[in-house]
């Protein structure tokens, strides 16, 4: 999925002041947690998520994992927090063109 600037600014806006509801501990990227990220793109279309871990290249690898398994776009990355959009049939959130 491909997100333009507006856009992309648009859903970090939204994002703000969500809280994550996914954390990924020390098990790291379990099938239990990919279904969360799921069942909460499904029901919420933005969402963030929580990555534990020290070093930043692991940080990376495991977005870059969800993202590839979900489908969703990654809007953002910061710190330890990872920003997920992905549509739904309802479209709750609309986008700027």
């Amino acid at each position: 999925m491909n997100l333009n600037k507006k856009q992309i600014q648009h859903l970090k806006s939204l994002a703000h002041h969500l809280n994550p509801v996914v954390m990924i501990g020390n098990n790291g990227l379990t099938e239990g947690v990919l279904a969360e990220i799921e069942v909460s793109l499904t029901h919420h279309e933005l969402i963030k998520v929580k990555i534990a871990g020290e070093d930043r290249e692991t940080k990376n690898l495991i977005a870059e994992a969800i993202v590839r398994e979900t489908g969703a776009a990654n809007v953002q990355v910061i710190g330890k927090i990872l920003v997920l959009y992905r549509p739904t049939a309802e479209r709750k959130i609309s986008l700027p063109k």
